[in-house]
């Protein structure tokens, strides 16, 4: 069975919802079995507020630049079938799921369930505990390219979320164990890779020592030459 998951980020106005900041941008990227698919989501959102000079330093979208964005509620839906069921990854994730639930409240809509939420930030810390666990310090962890994060956007650091994940649960070999199960008699056999392996058939071992005939023929093939070296080896 495939598994779907969808790793998200978002920016916001400010770090805290329930004092009306606003979500203004969220990038989602689809993997299906730790691969990304290709398929993504991107929105921009009108904040109906302005925005702050602290939060533009971050991410660079500014108050005339979203002001003719659609708002959260013109987008709901179309985000919702995106991500349908499937579980959510986030850095951090609890920000991300506090922001993206306060605006599914804003439209009358229910919650995100708490239960599909995957941290990478929880997940690090358990891993690597006492390194550092920005998304900048595990992207140079695991070698990930982030030299196009000039500034915080939500898609690019959702692709690059979804490349440091893979690393955490794994790396990029996950799933591909060359070690088979044990053998039962002349049955097929599923690997841990998933593909199904034939029966081989064992040969007899390769006979290794010369035959009488052989023997034979050397011997005379010696007789015939001078001082061969065999013969003063005691091997002829």
């Amino acid at each position: 069975m495939n598994m779907r998951e969808i790793v998200f980020d978002t920016e916001t106005t400010g770090v805290n919802p329930a004092s009306g900041d606003r979500m203004v941008e969220i990038g989602c990227v689809e993997l299906v079995n730790r691969c990304p698919t290709g398929r993504e989501y991107h929105a921009y959102f009108n904040p109906e507020r302005s925005m702050p000079s602290e939060a533009e330093a971050v991410h660079g979208l500014s108050t005339i630049f979203l002001s003719d964005k659609p708002l959260f509620g013109d987008k709901c839906e179309e985000l919702l079938d995106f991500i349908g069921d499937a579980p959510l990854i986030a850095h951090n994730a609890g920000f991300d799921f506090g922001f993206l639930n306060a605006e599914l409240a804003h439209c009358g809509r229910d919650p995100v369930c708490l239960s599909r939420m995957i941290c990478t930030l929880v997940m690090a810390r358990s891993k690597h505990p006492g390194s550092k666990h920005s998304l900048d310090a595990l992207c140079s962890r695991f070698g990930v390219d982030r030299t196009a994060r000039v500034k915080h956007g939500a898609l690019l650091d959702a692709q690059l979320l979804a490349q440091v994940y893979v690393e955490l649960t794994g790396g990029r070999q996950i799933g591909l164990s060359l070690l088979a199960e044990t053998r039962s008699g002349d049955q097929a056999v599923a690997s841990d890779a998933g593909f199904v392996t034939a029966p081989r058939a064992i040969r007899p071992a390769r006979p290794h020592e010369p035959s009488l005939d052989e023997l034979a023929a050397h011997t005379q093939f010696i007789a015939k030459m001078k001082e061969p070296l065999w013969a003063a080896l005691g091997t002829a």
